[in-house]
């Protein structure tokens, strides 16, 4: 199968901590990289990856708190830095179009790359990025200032072949595109061999959802149903479920609450307050109610 890798650079919430950055997070498809919010530590965080900062060429925030942009200014100067020419497109609510046209005006003049700026609205499920290996789906979250998750789905790839058969017909190399699209082969003697007998299904298409900053929303579980991997934050444990309604976050049973009901392969928490030295109370809570559920932390990767 193609590559599909997710990277943690970053998994706390607002307040730094000696063992946690704020949250930014790779997603690595078929060797195109999407950078997930940039907090505070990013670009340093990020060295120590080794993934190629070049290959970045569209950026998602969720919302105009410091702890998921704050990382922004400095990443996007390291790229200039380091020579890079390519456009890089910004998506995220309007509320940071302005933060981003400042950067541009007051720290980026003499950049040798452009920034564009992408706004998503963040009170609809919609696409707001396609291209032949992927789609980015936006997720409307329940936060204090407008927010929104994203869902990034593989498009369907191209069917294998079956080498045995195209050893066995002879089959020159210029055809194998052709069966690849769905044509049949005709062999020099006029037997018409069919599409499915030289190949296999394709491999079966992959998902990942990334929810920052929520509150609980039974919406999730729809937009969210049968993907590979869900990233929902879990900043609370159920005894701070009353802090987490006042700050429109989660607890981490209902993260796995969420989990559950969308019928998710595997659950990845993070965004942890900086209250808890062992994010394992929060661990333990949430397999209780969805025991495939996994902490996230910084360098941590996940292939699907």
């Amino acid at each position: 199968m193609q590559k599909f890798e997710v990277h943690i650079i970053g998994c706390g919430s607002a307040l730094p901590t000696r063992k946690h950055l704020p949250s930014c997070q790779v997603v690595d498809v078929r060797d195109k990289l999407l950078l997930l919010d940039c907090g505070e530590g990013a670009q340093l965080a990020w060295r120590k990856t080794g993934l190629n900062w070049q290959k970045i060429t569209h950026i998602f925030l969720t919302h105009a708190h410091g702890d998921h942009v704050f990382g922004l200014p400095g990443f996007l100067s390291t790229m200039g830095l380091l020579g890079r020419t390519a456009p890089i497109y910004v998506h995220g609510p309007s509320t940071l179009q302005t933060y981003v046209e400042f950067m541009k005006a007051h720290f980026f003049a003499d950049l040798d790359y452009e920034i564009h700026f992408v706004s998503v609205d963040t009170t609809v499920h919609a696409l707001v990025f396609e291209d032949r290996s992927m789609e980015v789906w936006s997720l409307p979250l329940k936060h204090r200032l407008p927010c929104c998750g994203y869902l990034i789905r593989e498009k369907e790839g191209l069917p294998h072949i079956r080498r045995e058969m195209i050893d066995f017909y002879g089959i020159p190399t210029w055809a194998i595109n052709r069966i690849k699209a769905g044509e049949d082969w005709t062999t020099p003697e006029g037997e018409v061999v069919p599409n499915s007998r030289l190949t296999t299904s394709p491999d079966p298409i992959r998902a990942y959802a990334y929810c920052s900053d929520t509150m609980p929303m039974e919406e999730l579980a729809g937009w969210c149903e049968g993907i590979d991997l869900l990233y929902h934050e879990a900043t609370y444990a159920e005894s701070e479920r009353q802090q987490a309604e006042r700050y429109f976050h989660s607890t981490a049973s209902q993260a796995a609450a969420t989990a559950k009901a969308a019928h998710v392969g595997k659950l990845l928490i993070g965004h942890f307050s900086a209250r808890y030295e062992d994010e394992n109370t929060l661990l333990e809570e949430a397999k209780k109610v969805f025991p495939n559920t996994y902490l996230a932390s910084e360098g941590l990767r996940i292939t699907l």
